[in-house]
């Protein structure tokens, strides 16, 4: 059922690494671990396969026990390990046209069919495939999975999975983050903050306007604010590694009122902020902040019913190039590029991994472009690759 432990004393094959990672992204692809659903399937998969190599393995739950992050580590237990980190969950396919079963690894010129097949499934199946080739070698230093959840919906499962690295003693470790980047290698991403506001006024009727607090109106004063700090990030505050090199704020969804003659009792909205690496959010949602209470004590000494009520549903910090870091110059040397890392609009667990403490990069199979639309692939050719990155780890750890 799983790959056996080569007996020579060659090093990691490529060609058997790409093999095998082939063979276990059919299994990882045909796990629905849509974020709204549980993982725990392809969990426990993965530790049946571990544990076939003997491979501790450490479950760690979600409050709720429907989910689950999962940690292993081969080798001493000593500073400068690697963790390959990856994602388990990946984004629905409901209303979309796929060409094949999108929980189905479906192989066509080249291509491999499936939800998760680049974002990002291919990189668990390549850090899996390694174990058999790193189990037959005495390690100089360990290396860690970490594969986590909910990553797609605001990457909650990370923090959880982090604690348990540290509390393990692998905060001495880099980090590689498996998201498609073609195997090049990231070193800076945007940070991502996702808010709720609910702006509650007074119903009344429209030509009553004075006997009630319409709540579409003032989140109309709110809305301005958040579209004057999107002008003025995108004028005035630039980096041009990033596309689009300044800090985006879009207002995602609005809703609120129930008749053009009632004034609204509510008035709901979400705003995304896509931070630069040296944008402070507080510094940037100031002027948000400063609205909000002005708002709110206003509405209030109208009617203490009123208030504007806002929720952060999610925050991500950015990854900053780090001053000679660590995972950069490890992942340079192992990968063989020759150029500076580059720097992605997208947000990720390793600004993360990197707020606590550890040396962090994204590098991984496949093209971001191809992450959640339908008929999503990965090229066959990325998988090979991604070997060659694998097989030359496994060579470093060995030998240093």
């Amino acid at each position: 059922m799983f790959p056996s432990i080569p007996t020579d004393d060659t090093h990691a094959s490529t060609e058997t690494i790409a093999r095998d990672a082939i063979s276990i992204l059919r299994r990882l692809v045909g796990f629905d671990t849509t974020s709204s659903e549980s993982n725990l399937s392809l969990i426990a998969y993965v530790e049946e396969y571990l544990s076939h190599y003997e491979v501790a393995v450490k479950r760690i739950a979600s409050s709720d026990g429907t989910k689950a992050n999962l940690l292993a580590t081969i080798g001493p237990r000593n500073a400068g390990g690697i963790i390959l980190s990856g994602h388990t969950d990946v984004v629905p396919v409901i209303g979309q046209t796929w060409s094949s079963n999108p929980f189905e690894l479906t192989e066509r010129d080249g291509k491999l069919f499936g939800r998760g097949t680049s974002d990002m499934k291919s990189f668990l199946a390549l850090s899996l495939a390694c174990i058999p080739q790193l189990k037959k070698h005495t390690l100089s230093r360990p290396i860690t999975l970490a594969f986590s959840y909910d990553e797609e919906i605001g990457c909650f499962g990370a923090p959880d999975l982090i604690r348990a690295l540290v509390d393990d003693g692998l905060g001495n470790s880099t980090v590689i983050v498996g998201e498609p980047t073609n195997m090049t290698i990231v070193n800076s991403h945007k940070g991502m903050a996702i808010f709720e506001v609910v702006v509650i006024g007074i119903e009344a009727h429209s030509s009553l306007a004075h006997e009630g607090i319409s709540a579409n109106m003032a989140a109309i004063e709110i809305l301005s604010v958040l579209s004057k700090i999107a002008r003025d990030e995108r004028s005035n505050h630039n980096d041009t590694r990033f596309n689009p090199p300044w800090s985006t704020l879009t207002v995602g969804t609005i809703s609120g009122g129930t008749a053009s003659n009632i004034l609204a009792r509510e008035c709901r909205f979400t705003f995304d902020l896509r931070r630069l690496p040296h944008r402070d959010i507080n510094v940037v949602l100031k002027p948000f902040w400063e609205t909000i209470d002005n708002v709110r004590n206003r509405l209030k000494s109208i009617n203490e019913q009123a208030d504007v009520i806002v929720k952060e549903i999610a925050s991500i910090p950015p990854l900053r190039q780090e001053p000679e870091g660590g995972a950069e110059s490890l992942a340079t040397m192992i990968s063989g590029a020759n150029s500076y890392g580059l720097a992605v609009s997208y947000g990720a667990e390793a600004g993360q991994f990197q707020n606590a403490g550890l040396s962090t990069v994204i590098c991984g199979p496949g093209s971001i472009s191809q992450a959640h639309k339908p008929d999503e692939f990965i090229e066959i050719n990325q998988i090979e690759e991604g070997a060659r990155f694998m097989a030359r780890m496994i060579e470093y750890v060995v030998k240093h």
